[in-house]
């Protein structure tokens, strides 16, 4: 049965191409108005996966273009809009999550499975924030730009592009299909760490705040445990499931699962191995020829004292 409904699907798919001319991307976007939720329909850019795929292709074509044009132009320095630009998505975050919060308490939100439907009003109210969610990773794509004009390269890592590029994307989709009930405690959490990362990087554009910003290996601790966090929260309706579909759970979770994996490998490399390798590095600096430089320094008191 399972195999003559995907071989009627396919048929259908065929005629409709061949009957009305239909590419298949136009084909995606009727499936998209025939299937996707109907409290959805009509906001911005939802309606067809177009502009949200062209915009990721852009995003990785510019990332590609300028490194090749900064390759010998100077690094520009952009703290004023680095400063404009920090605050503007701390705020954005700082609402999202106060809204989430205030959204999900007025509809009664089971913290351990919240189906899609039984809130009501407040369920569009959390569709609301989430589309803004949605949105504000679009916008975060400028966190790559910037490090392509300032020439920070380094930081320009797999895990920056796969995070920024697939978060766009998969939010488009959990706009279209699950906009609210268990969708929403992720994104609650990471508005919360939000806050505290671009509050952070606000405050590392200015020089003179450097000696203050000693927790930045915790802001990637936390980040872990949100991750954690957010997985147990989605295999808890696995467990007592509501109504909220099966599918989307365990993709979540294989989703979370990779940024696990990539954060933990990012914070071992950064925090654990590079400091063990400056240790051996100056461990190795302080013997030279079988002698420390303890013996030199004493040596060459010697000698300044003979030469006096």
């Amino acid at each position: 049965m399972r195999h003559l409904r995907a071989v009627t699907s396919h048929l259908s798919y065929l005629s409709l191409t061949l009957v009305f001319g239909l590419s298949p991307g136009a084909l995606w976007d009727l499936t998209v108005c025939f299937f996707s939720d109907p409290r959805v329909r009509g906001w911005f850019m939802l309606d067809s996966y177009l502009p949200t795929f062209s915009l990721t292709v852009l995003y990785l074509l510019l990332i590609w273009l300028g490194n090749r044009c900064m390759r010998n132009r100077p690094a520009l320095s952009l703290r004023g809009i680095l400063t404009l630009y920090n605050l503007g998505i701390t705020l954005l975050s700082a609402y999202m999550l106060a809204e989430l919060i205030l959204s999900s308490w007025e509809g009664g939100y089971n913290l351990q499975c919240q189906d899609l439907t039984s809130a009501g009003e407040a369920d569009i109210r959390v569709a609301r924030v989430l589309w803004w969610y949605y949105f504000s990773k679009l916008i975060e794509f400028l966190d790559t730009i910037f490090f392509v004009l300032r020439k920070k390269t380094s930081q320009i890592t797999f895990l920056h592009v796969y995070h920024h590029a697939s978060m766009f994307n998969i939010w488009w989709c959990v706009l279209n299909w699950i906009p609210c009930g268990q969708s929403f405690f992720g994104p609650t959490l990471n508005s919360f760490i939000h806050v505290l990362m671009y509050s952070y990087y606000g405050l590392s554009v200015f020089p003179s705040m450097h000696r203050h910003l000693w927790w930045k290996k915790y802001l990637t601790q936390a980040q872990l445990v949100q991750f954690l966090l957010t997985i147990t929260h989605t295999m808890s309706a696995v467990v007592r499931p509501c109504g909220f579909p099966f599918g989307c759970l365990i993709f979540q979770s294989s989703y979370m699962m990779t940024l696990v994996i990539l954060f933990l490998n990012f914070y071992i490399q950064t925090y654990r191995k590079k400091p063990m390798k400056k240790a051996m590095e100056e461990a190795g600096k302080e013997v030279k020829n079988g002698f420390s430089k303890a013996y030199f320094s004493a040596a060459n008191g010697v000698m300044s004292k003979k030469a006096q």
